[in-house]
């Protein structure tokens, strides 16, 4: 994504095209009967997904934003606060309460995320951490929606995977040209940047083309994948896998675009892993039955009957 945003000025545009391919894989796959259910596209089972799929692009567009703003080494401390904000939404929306442990290892997090933003002593865009700190906040509703939208489909993760990918693309194409991205897209299809691109380099078209393909196929993947973990663990959890995956991407943005990991930076991603593993581990032990010594285990009424 990174590698494709660092040559186009349309992210949306980007972000649409990425959709349209998971779509066609999605027809594709069914025409070759390669799907457990056939794919329907139902009116009424559509105006019950409209609040995901709203969440859903804003998400998808803010991060696309926040990764053009920032280095890929720093998208990991952008979004650092899509732990906490999980769990507020998590208590305010289905009435999870947490537990001191579980607030403790939110103040970790929040504290990673204020080292790196406030205390790295490197010049970073605030606009990029103002939309990567709006990805988080919406990021975390949209994890705890999808709980609920899994009833509207059935239950059914496949389903609501691809009413989210088409009712997207749907949506995101008349917004893409109310943002102004027409003429970056006709810039774009029609080879103006070739003349800018450096001899013996890859155009931004060609570039814009392999970047789409790439992550358009590796995003059908992960929208099922992200979906099964949401569906079979908690929103919550599904956010710490994400902050381990945000340290490998920053790794390898170090690796590929030669981002500077400072001592700030370093400590700042530690500091977050650190604070969402120690919430895996409280998370872990809250959810194990306490059986005291001399006492009987409750069990519940279903199991007895």
């Amino acid at each position: 994504n990174k590698w494709v945003l660092n040559t186009t000025s349309a992210p949306l545009f980007f972000l649409w095209t990425q959709l349209a391919i998971a779509v066609l894989m999605f027809l594709v796959s069914d025409a070759m009967r390669l799907l457990p259910d056939k794919l329907t596209f139902d009116l009424d089972t559509c105006k019950g997904l409209v609040p995901m799929v709203g969440l859903n692009i804003i998400g998808l567009s803010f991060s696309n934003y926040t990764l053009k703003y920032v280095d890929a080494s720093f998208y990991q401390v952008a979004r650092g606060l899509v732990l906490p904000f999980t769990v507020c939404t998590s208590f305010v929306v289905l009435h999870s309460r947490p537990s001191l442990l579980i607030i403790l290892a939110c103040a970790v997090v929040t504290l990673g995320f204020f080292v790196g933003v406030f205390l790295d002593g490197t010049t970073v865009s605030l606009l990029g951490v103002f939309f990567g700190v709006v990805s988080s906040m919406i990021t975390a509703l949209h994890s705890v929606v999808i709980k609920r939208s899994l009833d509207v489909v059935g239950g059914s993760t496949l389903a609501l995977s691809w009413y989210t990918n088409a009712l997207s693309a749907i949506f995101l194409a008349p917004i893409l040209l109310l943002a102004g991205e027409g003429p970056s897209v006709v810039k774009l299809l029609f080879g103006v940047d070739e003349l800018l691109a450096e001899k013996g380099a890859m155009s931004p078209l060609k570039t814009f083309l392999l970047g789409s393909l790439v992550t358009g196929i590796l995003g059908f993947l992960m929208s099922i994948a992200s979906l099964l973990s949401i569906k079979v663990t908690s929103p919550i959890t599904h956010m710490v896998s994400s902050a381990v995956r945000g340290v490998a991407a920053s790794l390898l943005g170090m690796w590929l675009f030669h981002d500077i990991i400072t001592t700030g930076r370093a400590s700042s991603i530690a500091i977050i892993l650190f604070g969402s593993i120690f919430y895996t581990y409280v998370k872990h032990k809250e959810s194990q039955p306490a059986v005291a010594s001399g006492t009987y285990e409750r069990v519940r009424g279903e199991d007895v009957e």
